[in-house]
């Protein structure tokens, strides 16, 4: 018989047929009900026990965590809470769960506690509907790129570059602790290790990126990155996932109408396609706001949030307007902000990016043309000498979700800019050599994909919105 998921029973026209199901008892009540999952979706389906079917002993080891086998007739349901149940005629278990040392018991739990047992955690109920939202919008960033005509490009894990210049990097070497040769400098002998140079993890598949775009036209990379900054906030984590276009002949415009496009169609599909794991977190998030004070909770909910980006055209405003808008807001005017605004060419933080999203223009902003001097050495440099070529998307709830820039395609200009930062020439000089060889206008972004999930599941610490979080201290599963 074929085995069905709990998805496609809750969908199918198979009443009064015999049906077969496997899947983990959510909870067993009057010794007659199982409530029962298989992941496929946050529903459960209600299995009802036949006593003189079932031997008792079987009955005693069906409790929560227990994998069992299901065989019966899916009928309609007499109770309350569902709309379908299956009668059962035969219950095989799978594998018992001891019900006093099972973590993950049917009550509220901490996300602390369940981060602590992350193996176990993707059986609640918020962490199936994250992770099946994150599968969904996963496979809907490759939809969008492979029908939009980008070739898929896996850029390298190790690296002996540092695309954003920041330092903050693993390091990748054989050498054994306290035993690595030491040249006549006193420094590491990199050239006698793995790989005859220093390496690390990749920041950003960025570079590399720019080397495909430049022969194949448009690209993308999506993958891994690493960041060795020492942060335990709810933004940061120490690995994540990247996804990084990168487009020949494209300029700044170019890029602000791809980033817009690409977000809204990537949550157009999720909105359309996780309705039911996107109505549960959308209710949890209402609830978890009623326990805040009045003047902590959202204005919006999460549905709410979703549709605010892909029902509203993106405001563009330059970094420049974006400053007087600010200095002259109330908020600042009255000391609110918690870094005040008084000059143009500071760095905006996630206060200031909201007030322009939330308060100010109400619609997701794009901010363009930004300081070169808060900006990364490869983005082009503006005829003004003071400004470049950047730009970042910002939403409700988040501030910036996506950076990126129109690329430094001068030679002579992008040389002086490594100079200047300290980067020596011959670490890059494949970078440089597009810059020789038939270099042409090219733009991209990048868009870290766990802060886009953690936008779209409600989700308030990112540590929750992938499978393992690598963090300080913090590498146990």
């Amino acid at each position: 018989m074929k085995t069905s998921s709990v998805a496609e029973l809750l969908q199918s026209d198979l009443l009064l047929q015999e049906v077969h199901l496997n899947g983990w008892v959510k909870t067993f009540r009057s010794n007659r009900f199982i409530a029962l999952n298989d992941g496929s979706t946050i529903h459960n389906i209600q299995c009802v026990v036949e006593f003189e079917k079932i031997d008792q002993e079987s009955l005693k080891r069906i409790t929560t965590g227990a994998s069992v086998s299901i065989t019966g007739t899916l009928v309609e349901s007499q109770g309350r809470g569902q709309s379908l149940e299956i009668q059962v005629s035969s219950l095989e278990i799978l594998g018992d769960s001891n019900p006093e040392e099972y973590p993950i018991q049917p009550k509220k739990h901490s996300f602390e506690f369940l981060r602590e047992n992350a193996h176990l955690r993707i059986r609640t109920n918020t962490f199936g509907a994250v992770m099946r939202v994150r599968s969904a919008l996963s496979f809907a960033v490759h939809k969008y790129f492979q029908e939009h005509g980008f070739t898929y490009v896996n850029t390298p894990i190790i690296t002996g570059s540092d695309a954003e210049g920041a330092g903050e990097m693993f390091r990748v070497s054989t050498f054994e602790p306290n035993k690595a040769p030491i040249d006549e400098k006193g420094e590491i002998d990199f050239t006698q290790d793995f790989f005859g140079k220093e390496t690390n993890l990749t920041v950003s598949g960025q570079l590399e990126a720019e080397t495909f775009a430049m022969a194949l036209g448009k690209v993308y990379t999506f993958g891994p990155t690493f960041r060795a900054e020492n942060s335990n906030t709810t933004r940061h984590l120490a690995e994540f996932w990247m996804i990084e276009p990168e487009v020949a002949f494209m300029d700044l415009d170019g890029n602000m109408d791809l980033s817009e496009d690409f977000i809204t169609s990537v949550l157009g599909y999720v909105l359309k396609n996780c309705k039911d794991d996107l109505a549960f977190l959308n209710q949890r998030l209402i609830q978890e706001e009623k326990g805040k004070p009045q003047a902590q909770r959202s204005e919006m909910s999460l549905l709410e949030k979703l549709h605010f980006v892909v029902d509203n055209n993106f405001k563009r405003v330059s970094y420049t307007e974006a400053i007087d808008i600010l200095r002259n807001s109330k908020p600042n005017k009255k000391k609110k902000f918690k870094f005040p605004i008084h000059e143009w060419g500071v760095d905006l933080q996630s206060e200031h990016e909201r007030f322009l999203v939330e308060k100010h223009f109400k619609c997701p902003v794009i901010l363009f043309d930004y300081p070169a001097s808060i900006k990364a050495f490869y983005m082009r440099l503006n005829d003004d000498g003071k400004t470049v070529r950047a730009m970042d998307v910002l939403f409700p709830g988040i501030g910036e979700i996506v950076g990126g820039s129109q690329r430094e395609e001068r030679l002579d200009v992008l040389k002086d800019k490594i100079k200047n930062i300290g980067i020596d020439e011959e670490e890059l000089w494949w970078y440089l050599d597009l810059r020789k060889y038939g270099t042409a206008v090219h733009s991209g972004f990048g868009l870290g994909f766990e802060r886009l999930v953690q936008f779209t599941t409600g989700m308030a610490n990112i540590r929750d919105v992938i499978p393992f979080p690598r963090t300080p201290q913090n590498a146990t599963f």
